[in-house]
């Protein structure tokens, strides 16, 4: 009896094979059409003066600094042989042995340095209140992580770990292992791969991990941030602080189910034998994907204390006010002069 799934054959990474339309590509422009959305929902909730052009353009900013910082962070901790140490000018170059390669390689911890420096830098520019604008945006954006996520999946990458569990997955880009290893004939025989000949190179099932982050990064984090935190919220700042802290504990729990990046490894390891980086072996070696989001908690905390201790940062705001046409002109009065205030 087979005891896991196999990957839908009919999915593609194109949309209409043949044609130069990926799902990967479409996935992003749903994650961004989302993000804008929830985002002119949050401005007209909070009453506040800022047209449809102003939240695309400060979203282009953003995008920017996204994609930079995405990169830069890539090239510079994922690399392991060091080469953009050495050869900076090379991160932005989009080819490789004469071929055209485009940017590969991207961080998301480095897209968000990247789009906060975008969006702080804008909100500057046009002289808004940044800890609002930041809990409008980190409270939207969740939601948005779930198209990417999906578009991996569709693109059937950045797969999980090999496990014996009954909703594993067999994917067919995964990497395949030799029969004759003891291990190897061990999973297979578990989950009912038949083995016909001990030098076949067998596809074990593997957690797909694409669908569990995009129910622990997006879904689930969007929820209790929208539905939980932000109507409670009377500060501003604490919005985002619960952004930087969940989303860092759903990527570090979620980074036990997802295969580390086969050149790194396991960057910080305290079992003494971390073992193959498809085999989740320890619970206590951990992938650069899990201490930058241990970075990411430690840095929200500090944030939540600030907010809520410091001098300075304890005024309460007029959050999820009725949108200004329904408000009476001293009503809207007081409530700009509690965010230039605050």
């Amino acid at each position: 009896m087979l005891s896991y799934l196999t990957y839908p054959t009919w999915l593609t990474p194109e949309v209409i094979p043949g044609l130069p339309v990926r799902w990967y590509g479409l996935m992003y422009l749903v994650a961004f059409a989302t993000t804008y959305a929830l985002i002119r929902v949050q401005i007209r909730k909070r009453g506040l003066n800022a047209s449809a052009d102003d939240t695309m353009n400060m979203g282009f900013w953003m995008i920017i600094g996204l994609l930079l910082g995405a990169r830069l962070l890539s090239a510079l901790l994922y690399q392991p042989d060091m080469m953009y140490w050495q050869r900076p000018w090379l991160i932005f170059w989009p080819f490789q042995n004469g071929r055209f390669t485009g940017l590969v390689g991207m961080s998301y911890h480095g897209g968000l340095i990247g789009a906060v420096v975008g969006g702080v830098l804008y909100c500057i520019r046009r002289g808004w209140h940044v800890r609002e604008w930041a809990d409008i945006v980190t409270v939207s954006v969740p939601l948005g992580y779930t198209f990417g996520r999906l578009g991996n999946f569709l693109n059937a990458e950045l797969y999980g770990r090999v496990t014996t569990a009954p909703f594993g997955m067999v994917f067919p880009t995964a990497p395949r292992f030799p029969a004759h290893e003891a291990w190897v004939a061990e999973t297979a025989q578990e989950v009912g791969i038949a083995i016909t000949d001990p030098g076949m190179m067998v596809n074990l099932p593997r957690h797909a991990s694409q669908l569990y982050q995009a129910a622990l990064e997006g879904v689930i984090l969007w929820a209790i941030l929208w539905f939980l935190v932000a109507p409670r919220a009377r500060r501003t700042g604490v919005v985002t602080a619960a952004y930087i802290i969940g989303y860092g504990l759903a990527r570090f729990v979620g980074e036990y189910f997802r295969q580390p990046d086969a050149d790194l490894g396991f960057v910080l390891s305290f079992s003494g034998d971390p073992g193959p980086v498809y085999l989740l072996n320890s619970y206590v070696d951990f992938s650069m994907g899990q201490v930058l989001s241990a970075i990411m908690i430690a840095a929200g905390l500090a944030l939540l204390f600030a907010v809520q201790k410091v001098p300075g940062q304890q005024e309460q705001i007029p959050s999820y006010s009725p949108p200004a046409k329904n408000r009476s002109p001293n009503s809207r009065n007081r409530a700009k002069r509690a965010r230039r205030k605050n």
